[in-house]
């Protein structure tokens, strides 16, 4: 029997050796691969052509394949990247880091000072801002009262 590629699943039945392909869309492998936090902006990063690949902008439903090479801008600094493994899940960063070599030149790797990581809503408010406390609310209450009522 012949070597069997890496890349394809092969199914085995009594008669004969089906071969599937593999199909890893790239916005997939680069939320997989920890590049993007969410999918949603690894799609949105392809749509606003800061995936490219051999110099062309990428779309995110383009086939992922071993050796391939992508330029990736992110806003904390700019990737460029060689796949070595398809990730059809995300994974640790451990196992994560597996799947690609970073080739990116050394003064491209330098973080950007002035990045900030996203914040997330987290549905508290801080205090002393926002709603009035139940003391404060009946402070004004008083003072729109008095004012209104030529009876007090």
């Amino acid at each position: 029997m012949d070597k069997l590629d890496k890349n394809t699943i092969h199914i085995f039945t009594c008669q004969r050796i089906f071969t599937v392909s593999e199909k890893l869309r790239i916005d997939k492998f680069l939320w997989a691969i920890r590049i993007f936090k969410t999918r949603t902006q690894a799609t949105a990063a392809c749509d606003d052509g800061k995936v490219k690949y051999e110099g062309a902008n990428v779309k995110p439903s383009k086939a992922v394949s071993i050796g391939d090479k992508y330029e990736i801008k992110t806003q904390a600094r700019k990737w460029i990247i060689e796949v070595t493994g398809l990730l059809q899940q995300r994974q640790a960063y451990e196992g994560a880091i597996k799947n690609y070599i970073d080739i990116t030149p050394e003064e491209d790797k330098v973080i950007i000072p002035h990045f900030e990581g996203t914040s997330f809503y987290t549905g508290k408010r801080q205090s002393k801002t926002g709603r009035p406390t139940k003391k404060q609310r009946r402070g004004m209450e008083d003072f729109f009262d008095k004012g209104d009522n030529p009876d007090q």
